[in-house]
């Protein structure tokens, strides 16, 4: 008899598949009402399969008596209770892998798209604006400053990007990085005056919630332009909109929202806004590979093995 798991989110659906060619899915983000559809698998349900992004709720856990196994497809930062699981003895897998580069090649493209307005006017060009007249120009990269906030691994993949199209680099973190030849700006709101493009790039931690506030939009200024491929809670959505709507920044960039997949109302119809699904790990390459460590969890956990790529 296949193994019952209960699969909490879409995930790549290559990998769907295989899961249930190999196990019996129940798939709770399609239930019309999944209080009730885990009521009724709670006493069969093995192994729970989620994203990193969105983890698994104490609660949920609670209630599977019979789980023994809780696969991310991704990397859950604090989105699993990780004490519960292993007072309940729950083995938590994840799919470790590195996404520094497709997250730098998508920041880098909100970059480009949002400053030279390429969004926009493939919208002009769609609606059959262009025989009426010129469209209005956007602004180049070369010679300009790129700050950004959280010079990690991601944010120094972006740093390099950007210095290919000619842009300066400036950064802000809680200290200067050791080895580092971009000048470091201690002061945010500094860095943000500094800049003609501000991408935040660092970790979503209590300290950094709402770090970009109207302050730091007041400071970008008029001509500049926001990038977020971070977490949506480091900028202040409702300051960002005003800031946007009032001209107080040129335009945004924003993969990463507050309330995913729930966009703000004031962010749609902006002409001055690109916005993109959280999609910075989102290629073929990464989905695969973090598909096949999924699956192998999974097949060595009921098998009796110890999992790959178990969660620390």
């Amino acid at each position: 008899m296949k193994p019952e798991i209960l699969v909490l989110v879409p995930i790549y659906a290559p990998t769907l598949a295989e899961l249930e060619r190999e196990f019996t899915v129940h798939k709770l983000w399609t239930a019309r009402e999944p209080d009730a559809l885990v009521k009724e698998v709670a006493g069969r349900v093995r192994g729970v399969v989620t994203s990193g992004s969105s983890g698994i709720g104490s609660r949920l856990i609670e209630s599977l008596p019979r789980l023994e196994i809780i696969g991310c497809f991704g990397t859950p930062r604090g989105m699993v209770d990780l004490a519960l699981a292993k007072r309940r003895g729950v083995v938590v897998t994840n799919t470790p892998d590195s996404i520094t580069g497709d997250v730098a090649d998508l920041a880098m493209g909100l970059i480009v798209s949002v400053m030279r307005g390429i969004a926009r006017a493939d919208r002009f060009v769609r609606a059959g604006k262009w025989e009426a007249g010129l469209f209005s120009p956007g602004a180049g990269l070369g010679g300009k400053t790129c700050g950004i906030i959280g010079l990690g691994a991601i944010g120094a993949r972006i740093a390099s990007r950007a210095e290919a199209f000619g842009m300066s680099v400036r950064y802000h973190g809680p200290r200067p990085k050791p080895g580092v030849s971009y000048p470091f700006e201690a002061d945010l709101e500094s860095l943000a005056r500094a800049s003609d493009c501000l991408v935040v790039a660092c970790p979503a931690t209590p300290e950094t919630r709402n770090l970009v506030d109207a302050r730091i939009l007041d400071a970008l200024g008029p001509v500049g332009f926001l990038v977020n491929i971070a977490r949506g809670s480091i900028v202040d959505e409702a300051a960002l909109v005003a800031a946007l709507r009032g001209g107080r920044i040129a335009g945004a960039g924003l993969d990463v929202f507050r309330d995913e997949p729930r966009v703000p109302a004031g962010l749609i119809g902006l002409e001055n806004v690109v916005m993109t699904p959280h999609i910075g790990s989102t290629t073929r390459e990464v989905r695969e590979a973090r598909g096949a460590k999924l699956l192998a969890n999974l097949r060595a956990h009921f098998a009796g093995k110890p999992v790959p790529t178990p969660l620390a």
